[in-house]
């Protein structure tokens, strides 16, 4: 889709530059950048060039629209991403990105937890604090 504008966005990266692992489908549909493996319906392929393409394309939209960084990736890629697609993925892909962030500090902070819990124990007698009397 040619825009007709006086600017063009960037040309994508040339080469690959970071190594993608196949993953579990969970859905009807095939997300942009993975393709259905042809022995197991339930996996999906990474596809490198668009992923690559996609990383890029996030990065663009902090300087251009959704639709015009959607018609760039699909121009570029070959296969066709709506700017609603677009986004939603971003969106889902940050969602994601922070719930684990979250449950990574949360994983931390227990098991600081557990081990003065532990050290507690082991200064008082054992299982004093887990309320048994014994």
């Amino acid at each position: 889709m040619n825009l007709n504008k006086s600017w063009f966005l960037p040309k994508p990266p040339s080469g690959p530059t970071t190594q993608w692992i196949p993953v579990v489908r969970i859905g009807r549909l095939v997300p942009f950048g993975y393709t259905q493996d042809v022995d197991d319906p339930d996996l999906l392929q990474p596809v490198q060039n668009e992923l690559e393409l996609l990383e890029r394309a996030k990065l663009l939209l902090t300087e251009y629209s959704s639709r015009e960084v959607a018609d760039w990736l699909s121009n570029n890629s070959g296969r066709y991403i709506s700017h609603v697609g677009l986004i939603k993925r971003v969106n889902l892909e940050r969602k994601r990105k922070q719930a684990s962030s979250i449950a990574r500090f949360y994983a931390k902070r227990y098991k600081e937890a557990i081990a003065k819990a532990e050290a507690v124990e082991a200064k008082i007698g054992g299982s004093a604090t887990r309320g048994t009397s014994s």
